[in-house]
C-alpha cells in the first residue's frame, strides 16, 4: 500500500533530521553534485530519455555546484531540459530557504492538510519535490545550503538527492574516527558507527551504482531491512 501524504511528510522530516553533516566545504558540494549525476545517469529514466539539472548553493544564494545532466538539442533526442527546468529547479530551492524544509516535505504536508498552495505562493516558490535543506549537526539554527535537482518527477526527485546525501554521510562515518559516534549519531558496541537506515520505499528507480557502495539489488522490503542491519558502504 502506498504511503499517504502525511506518513511522507513524516518521513521527510525525519530524514532531515537524521541527514546532518559535521562540516560541509565546497569539495563536499561538488563530491555531492556529481554523485547525484552518476546515479541519475545510471537509472531508467535517463536510459528512457529524461534530462536533469543540479544545483547545490549556500542558503545565501552562493552558487558551490551546478550541472545539466542532457542536451536539450541532442540528435538522439536524450535529455529533455531547458531554461524552464533551472527556473522550476530555483523556484523549489526557495521553498526550502523560506522553510527551512524540504520541498518534498512542504509539498505533501500541503497536501495532507488539504491546501493547495503556500501563502502567498508564486512561480518563484513551488512546493515539489527535489530540494533538500543541508543541515550541520551543531547548527540548529538554520540550514547552511541546499541541494536540489529537478527532471520533473517531484518524487523520484526527492528519493534521488535523498538517497545520494544518505551515501555520502554513511561514507563519511565510516571514513571519521570513533568521535562522530558522540555527537549527534550514536554509536554502536565498541564505538563503532552505525549504517544511516533508510525508508523502504526510498530511492525509487534510482537503484544502481551508487558513489559510495555496490550496486543495489530488487529484495523484497523485508530482505532490504535485513540487508542494511549488516550493510558495509565502501568509499569509491
Amino acid at each position: 500500500m502506498a504511503a499517504s501524504d502525511a506518513q511522507q511528510a513524516f518521513h521527510s522530516l525525519e530524514d532531515e533530521g537524521r541527514f546532518r553533516f559535521p562540516s560541509f566545504t565546497s569539495n563536499d558540494a561538488v563530491t555531492l553534485g556529481l554523485s547525484i549525476r552518476k546515479r541519475f545517469r545510471g537509472s531508467n529514466r535517463h536510459a528512457k530519455g529524461k534530462g536533469l539539472v543540479i544545483s547545490i548553493q549556500t542558503i545565501a544564494g552562493h552558487p558551490l555546484f551546478s550541472c545539466t545532466v542532457g542536451d536539450l538539442g541532442h540528435p538522439s533526442g536524450l535529455g529533455d531540459t531547458s531554461l524552464d527546468s533551472w527556473e522550476c529547479l530555483e523556484s523549489m530551492i526557495n521553498v526550502t530557504k523560506r522553510t527551512g524544509h524540504s520541498s518534498y516535505y512542504v509539498a505533501t504536508g500541503m497536501r495532507a492538510a488539504g491546501m493547495a498552495l503556500l501563502p502567498q505562493a508564486s512561480n518563484d516558490s513551488r512546493p515539489m519535490g527535489g530540494s533538500f535543506p543541508i543541515w550541520l549537526e551543531n547548527a540548529p539554527c538554520c540550514p547552511i545550503a541546499v541541494v536540489a535537482a529537478y527532471s520533473g518527477s517531484s518524487l523520484d526527485d526527492h528519493q534521488l538527492v535523498v538517497g545520494t546525501v544518505r551515501d555520502y554521510l554513511t561514507k563519511i562515518m565510516r571514513n571519521s574516527t570513533g568521535t562522530i559516534a558522540a555527537t549527534s549519531v550514536a554509536g554502536g558496541p565498541n564505538g563503532s558507527v552505525p549504517v544511516i537506515p533508510r525508508h523502504d520505499q526510498e530511492y525509487g528507480d534510482f537503484g544502481g551504482e551508487s558513489e559510495f557502495g555496490p550496486p543495489r539489488n530488487t529484495s523484497t522490503p523485508a530482505q532490504e531491512t535485513n540487508k542494511y542491519d549488516h550493510e558495509t558502504i565502501h568509499a569509491g
